[in-house]
């Protein structure tokens, strides 16, 4: 099993006698007015006009505003920096997690993050597989690569879980608590680096309480 850290779907490939430079003016420009004035108020003449295309050349690469909201989104994972390493090797589970932990809601915290969840969830009953997608190149692609070093760690006897899908999930659950909601209902600000560090630090404390016991105890 490869251990890899998730990697970001690529941007949308160009189709036959498309040009890559046109999609990246499109994005660039896209970036731009979905900022500005949100995917509510943006509009496709928008987008043109500002990326410096037409809107016909516009409709050529991208089917309608959704589509290239989703092809933004996922052009932003590619490119963002991200230290989701996770070692199924190491006997320091604890250390591993914290890391990680700090990493992702670091990541998931920064207001554009925030917005575009926002966006995805305003917009995912009528535009379905803009949410669809959203989810499975992030937060399940997330508990996919977490439930893997999960099982490793428990073949290595470093932790004693019945259901690391199950695990995965609380975890991550943990690590969002206090934190992720309260921004996107825009209750609070952004946290700082002190605070991530001590709710990822809670967050491996209480799931290692539950799931380390004694395997852990043994491995050492």
């Amino acid at each position: 099993m490869s251990e890899r850290p998730p990697q970001s779907p690529p941007s949308p490939p160009a189709g036959v006698g498309e040009d890559p430079a046109k999609v990246r003016q499109i994005l660039d420009g896209a970036r731009e007015v979905f900022l500005n004035l949100g995917f509510d108020g943006a509009s496709m003449g928008d987008i043109a006009r500002t990326a410096g295309v037409s809107k016909g050349t516009l409709y050529v690469y991208f089917e309608n505003k959704a589509e290239l909201f989703s092809a933004l989104i996922a052009d932003e994972r590619k490119h963002a920096k991200r230290e989701f390493h996770l070692d199924p090797q190491s006997p320091d589970v604890s250390t591993d997690l914290r890391r990680y932990g700090r990493s992702l809601l670091g990541y998931i915290s920064r207001p554009r993050n925030i917005q575009s969840v926002r966006t995805v969830i305003a917009i995912a009953e009528k535009f379905p597989k803009v949410g669809q997608e959203f989810y499975r190149d992030g937060p399940q692609r997330g508990l996919d690569y977490l439930q893997s070093y999960l099982e490793a760690q428990v073949a290595a006897n470093r932790l004693r879980i019945k259901d690391c899908a199950m695990a995965a999930r609380q975890l991550q659950v943990l690590f969002h608590t206090g934190v992720i909601n309260e921004l996107l209902y825009g209750v609070r600000n952004t946290p700082n680096e002190a605070e991530i560090g001590r709710v990822a630090d809670e967050a491996v404390e209480t799931f290692l309480a539950r799931y380390q016991g004694r395997a852990g105890e043994e491995a050492g």
